[in-house]
This record gives C-alpha cells, structure tokens and sequence, in this order.
C-alpha cells in the first residue's frame, strides 16, 4: 500500500515560506545575484575578470559564486547586470487583490 504524502504548496518565495523578515527583498537579491552568477559562468570569466568587469574586488566574485547575495543592495545587483550588458526592466502592475510581490523574468 502507498501511503499518502502530505505536502503544502509553496508561495514561490522560500524566504516568505520560512517567515523571514524582509522576506520581499531577500527574494529579489536571490533572484538578481543568481542572474549575475549565471551570466559570469556561461562566459566562463575567472573571477578576476569578472571583478574587473563589475568594478568590486575578486573576493567580491567569491561571494557571488558562493550565493551570498545578502552582501549586496539591490542597487548594486542591478548595476552588475549592467555592466554585464544587461538591461534591466522595472514594470509595475496592478496585483488585484493581494499584496504585491516582487518578481524577476530573466530572458
């Protein structure tokens, strides 16, 4: 016999499932960090050049790599992307009636 697995269903942002505090902004900085990450490794960049490109120290590329985005603003997440020849778009739309949240579309 299967026994019945019981699961709740998450809201999409782990830091508000786990009732963090400024649950929004650590979601965002997730989000924008990992596109920076990502970015630096498809070009293959050592972190040397990556940190010659985003105007930070090496160790700086260090923290990225390692997921601590808390050590950036979103400011900052923003400028990296770009100086990574990336544009960004900040669009701002009606959220019926629920809170707004906050979202990152990376194409």
């Amino acid at each position: 016999m299967s026994e019945k697995i019981k699961f709740e269903k998450g809201s999409g942002n782990v830091f508000k499932d786990l009732e963090l505090p400024d649950a929004g902004e650590l979601y965002l900085k997730a989000k924008l960090g990992f596109a920076v990450f990502q970015i630096i490794e498809d070009r293959k960049l050592t972190q040397t050049e990556a940190a010659k490109i985003l105007g930070v120290e090496k160790s700086a590329i260090s923290q990225l790599k390692k997921g601590k985005f808390n050590h950036y603003n979103v400011e900052q997440l923003l400028m990296f992307l770009n100086r990574l020849n990336r544009d960004v778009e900040i669009r701002i739309t009606p959220s019926e009636d629920r809170e707004g949240q906050q979202r990152v579309v990376t194409i």
